[in-house]
């Protein structure tokens, strides 16, 4: 089967999250994704959760790769290694900046092996600036950018948030979208390029609602006051009797009529703009009085942007999700033990059938 992606052959240098997911993503398109490991192999093998001895985190993010492992400290392998630069299509790298030019392998020497290579640097404060050298996780990225700000939780209970956003919007996504521009390019000029994306650069895009008001007021929201983050009775979660949450998402005019009058709401609170905080209580003290189950019925049959919370087991069984197919692909072990695989944001045309199992590379792979 032919897909978009068959015969581009890619290494892969990255470990953790950011890049795995995104050579998974080129793998899963049809590229042959090589990963490159240290003696012993990345930290994620060994991490929890375990599946049948093996870190599941990193099965997931290695499905369909190939495996290598060398030691690039040693000429030996540096020299198995070099071949292998000179056919490659696309080198992705997640290492502190100089960490790949200390080892031999940065960009300036690759490109002289191999014009045409696209070379993808992903780190957390990008190759250059006073911060390019410092240590971070998401949560210190989004910490650097403003963004946690906006909504941090209540000072004597901050909220961690659940998802990894640098990681995988400021990291996974730039780096494939950024690939694929510069094989495009490549196509044109039949140059590479070097790719120098950030984790932190993508996450002014998620401050955009609070960035259109500060650059037009001059005045930017403060933490819970943006009408998407908490400031508005409009977009707000409220518990339920039984210690559920409502989502509520009725931003427009029409949805939030719906959701009133389905909730009861009397009609003094329903003039959001005059009286906001006094809304929100009303409305919190409607939705406390009924369970999560006597609360969806009357929230679906209004259509109104109201829905409850799940949670991750709820998702994995809900209808809609698997009818779509979402965790129709599996990956298997060294056993043949399957466990579904992670759901990805492509197209299913350009992904083969979900019949073909597929496994990750073990430390005894070697494709040298």
């Amino acid at each position: 089967m032919s897909l978009p992606l068959s015969g581009l052959r890619v290494l892969d240098f990255t470990t953790l999250l950011p890049g795995p997911l995104a050579t998974l993503m080129l793998a899963e398109a049809g590229a042959e994704v090589l990963k490159i490991e240290r003696p012993g192999g990345e930290d994620m093998r060994r991490s929890e959760p375990r599946w049948d001895g093996e870190g599941a985190s990193f099965a997931l993010l290695n499905r369909g790769k190939k495996g290598l492992t060398l030691d690039l400290k040693s000429d030996k392998d540096r020299s198995r290694l070099q071949p292998l630069l000179e056919q490659a299509d696309v080198l992705v790298e997640q290492f502190r900046p100089g960490v790949m030019d200390r080892l031999g392998v940065g960009y300036v020497t690759v490109r002289r092996l191999n014009p045409r290579i696209v070379y993808c640097s992903i780190s957390g404060y990008g190759q250059s600036g006073p911060r390019a050298q410092e240590a971070g996780h998401d949560i210190n990225y989004i910490g650097h950018t403003g963004l946690l700000a906006l909504q941090p939780g209540p000072p004597e209970r901050p909220v961690v948030p659940p998802a990894l956003v640098a990681d995988i919007a400021g990291g996974t996504f730039p780096a494939v979208i950024n690939i694929l521009l510069a094989l495009r390019q490549r196509d044109r000029t039949g140059e590479g390029c070097h790719l120098d994306i950030a984790m932190t650069d993508a996450m002014f895009a998620f401050a955009w609602h609070a960035l259109a008001a500060g650059f037009a007021t001059d005045r930017y929201p403060k933490g819970g006051e943006g009408q998407l983050v908490g400031g508005s009775p409009r977009y707000q979660l409220y518990p339920t009797r039984d210690g559920r949450l409502v989502a509520c998402g009725a931003l427009e005019q029409h949805f939030w009529v719906a959701f009133t009058r389905a909730i009861g709401l009397a009609p003094v609170y329903v003039d959001d703009g005059r009286y906001p905080v006094a809304t929100r209580a009303a409305v919190a003290k409607i939705i406390a009085e009924r369970t999560a189950d006597e609360w969806q019925p009357i929230l679906a049959a209004a259509d109104c942007c109201a829905t409850i919370v799940r949670t991750l087991e709820e998702a994995l069984r809900d209808p809609h999700f698997v009818a779509r197919g979402l965790f129709a692909y599996k990956v298997a072990n060294a056993t043949g033990i399957t466990m579904p695989a992670i759901p990805m944001p492509i197209a299913p045309s350009f992904r083969e059938p979900v019949s073909y199992v597929k496994s990750f590379p073990s430390l005894t792979d070697d494709d040298g």
